[in-house]
């Protein structure tokens, strides 16, 4: 890997974090505080992910558009900083519980199967946004065309 690259892959770590603590603590709890007795109690839960999903996706957009020229190196590292804790206090990402369910999944106990495939549909859901985010940074493609460029 050569300096540059490796500049930028930590490069997107603060950037990261810092894009996505703004954004969850300025733009996300605030409107979650002031949408929630409108949606009611038994929505919250559902406008929680998909703000979640909103604030993965702008983290992502922020990380790969100042990761140039290599922003899919830049966000997976980011993406990757995001599996080491709990931040359920933060954003939905909880991949050490992820962990955990799996694990006693596989040892037979047959109860945790169900909290397992909603928790690893949220963390794909969540992690995708990410992901989503950070494509939509791309400069735009040309599209294929037929007419000759005059």
């Amino acid at each position: 890997m050569t300096r540059r690259r490796l500049f930028i892959a930590l490069r997107s770590i603060p950037i990261g974090w810092v894009s996505l603590g703004l954004i969850i603590y300025l733009l996300e709890h605030p409107l979650l505080r002031w949408i929630g007795p409108v949606i009611g109690a038994q929505w919250i839960a559902t406008a929680t992910l998909g703000l979640d999903c909103a604030s993965l996706a702008a983290t992502g957009w922020v990380v790969a558009r100042l990761g140039r020229p290599n922003p899919m190196l830049g966000m997976l590292v980011f993406a990757a900083t995001l599996t080491v804790w709990d931040l359920s206090f933060m954003v939905g990402i909880n991949a050490p519980w992820l962990l955990r369910l799996v694990v006693h999944t596989l040892s037979g106990d047959s109860s945790y199967l169900s909290s397992l495939v909603s928790t690893a549909a949220s963390q794909i859901l969540l992690f995708g946004c990410l992901l989503g985010g950070g494509m939509l940074s791309r400069d735009p493609v040309k599209p294929v065309s037929i007419v000759a460029d005059s």
